[in-house]
């Protein structure tokens, strides 16, 4: 009888995004087909420490660490599995791995910097561990707004206008930033940390001093950050499946009941309606998903992505505003619900990533890692 698959699902780390992982956790482990899949649930707490106990999602949900046992994954292709770190009795303070269990493949749910900016993608790379999403570049460039919007010019796609801002030239210079975002922006404008999601950080300013302290807050959470012309606009999203040949689902629409989609607008039940399909005409709707493709190329995306675009209600003008790499993946968050809109339901969409997944490593496989030149 064929073994079941392996399947590691990383959860929990070192982001604002902590509490959103453990929700998207949660609802991958429960619609995981458990008659295809051994699951092994792997939680790094928000020190950065990875746990793998009985039941390390109640763990992290309880902020009780104590009691997992301390694993890793290392570096080394030849292992491909979960270690165990084990206290060295003769040596205090060093520890020993030992091999917990191996792995096929990963899915990696987590949300913000240390799990969805190509950091843990690195690690999956240099282990040789299938995963599921994209690659180091692609989740890197996914993670920040300002290199993002970049890559999205750079391939004719419509952008919104803004200009990046460091915090160190912030700190150093407040007055000449806010002079230079008033002369090419106005108000209102939106002010964003470059690299973080769920909407953490992000404010509306309407004059100088909320602009002032837009900036302040932003700069707590990133060295660089975003001021983005506002739009009076429609939040429309779409969802993207594929390696090099990726699809799109039918689009969707927020409508946020606050100023904004900001963080409680997303997560606190009953403070946004989700509509799919958008009520959208069929050739608008053909534009998002060809953007949506688009964007998702642009960035040599794998695996999936949820794509979120800003419909101007004065012009009518769609702007893709950007691109997650890993979206919420609750059974209500919008990437798997356009999909199930779509024709293909939650457990099945778990299934074609983990199948694309290891599409791409055998893919990846085929690329010669040694070079002897030709003699003549």
């Amino acid at each position: 009888m064929k073994r079941k698959l392996r399947v590691g699902v990383i959860f929990g780390g070192r982001s604002g995004e902590h509490e959103v992982s453990l929700s998207s956790a949660e609802s991958v482990i429960n619609a995981l087909d458990k008659t295809k899949y051994e699951i092994i649930p792997i939680g790094i707490a928000k020190d950065g420490r990875w746990i793998a106990s009985e039941n390390p999602l109640e763990a992290l949900k309880a902020g009780d660490c104590e009691g997992g046992a301390l694993v890793a994954l290392l570096g080394d292709p030849t292992q491909k599995a979960l270690m165990r770190l084990e206290p060295e009795e003769t040596s205090p303070g060093a520890y020993r791995a030992v091999k917990l269990s191996e792995l096929d493949v990963v899915f990696p749910v987590l949300h913000g910097p240390y799990g969805e900016d190509g950091t843990v993608q690195g690690l999956l790379e240099l282990a040789g561990i299938p995963y599921v999403g994209a690659g180091v570049l692609a989740s890197a460039v996914g993670m920040d707004k300002a290199v993002m919007k970049a890559v999205f010019r750079a391939h004719g796609l419509p952008v919104v206008e803004h200009i990046v801002v460091k915090r160190k030239r912030w700190e150093s210079d407040p007055e000449s930033v806010m002079d230079e975002a008033e002369q090419a922006l106005g108000y209102p404008c939106f002010v964003k940390p470059a690299n973080l999601g769920s909407s953490v950080g992000i404010s509306k300013a309407r004059d100088r001093e909320e602009l002032r302290r837009a900036l302040e807050l932003a700069a707590r959470y990133d060295r660089k950050m975003l001021v983005e012309r506002a739009v009076n606009a429609r939040e429309i999203e779409c969802s993207v499946l594929g390696n090099d040949d990726p699809i799109a689902s039918v689009p969707g629409e927020v409508i946020p009941h606050r100023e904004f989609y900001d963080y409680i607008a997303k997560y606190v039940p009953g403070e946004s309606d989700l509509v799919i399909p958008a009520p959208i005409s069929e050739e608008t709707a053909e534009l998002v998903r060809e953007l949506a493709v688009r964007a998702f190329l642009a960035v040599d995306c794998a695996g999936m992505a949820r794509v979120d675009f800003f419909l101007d209600r004065d012009t009518g003008q769609l702007y893709v505003n950007e691109l997650n790499t890993i979206p919420g993946f609750t059974a209500t968050s919008m990437y798997p619900k356009m999909w199930e809109a779509s024709g293909i339901p939650y457990p099945e969409l778990l299934d074609r990533l983990i199948e694309l997944a290891l599409e791409r490593y055998e893919d990846k496989l085929r690329c010669e890692t040694s070079y002897t030149p030709e003699e003549g």
